[in-house]
């Protein structure tokens, strides 16, 4: 289910904060294998682009 615009950040964070915590999982199926990679890659892009507008 897509996310409302007004919240789509708040509705996000608890649920990548949870992706986080099982990063190191080994016993996810190839699906989730691939989404892991992709999220990963997508942070890294996210940092990239945006990293240097937040510095605290």
């Amino acid at each position: 289910m897509a996310n409302m615009s007004y919240c789509r950040f708040q509705n996000t964070i608890e649920d990548l904060y949870d992706c986080y915590d099982n990063m190191d999982k080994s016993d996810l199926s190839e699906e989730e294998e691939i989404a892991r990679t992709r999220l990963i890659k997508l942070c890294g892009e996210i940092s990239a682009n945006y990293g240097d507008d937040y510095d605290e």
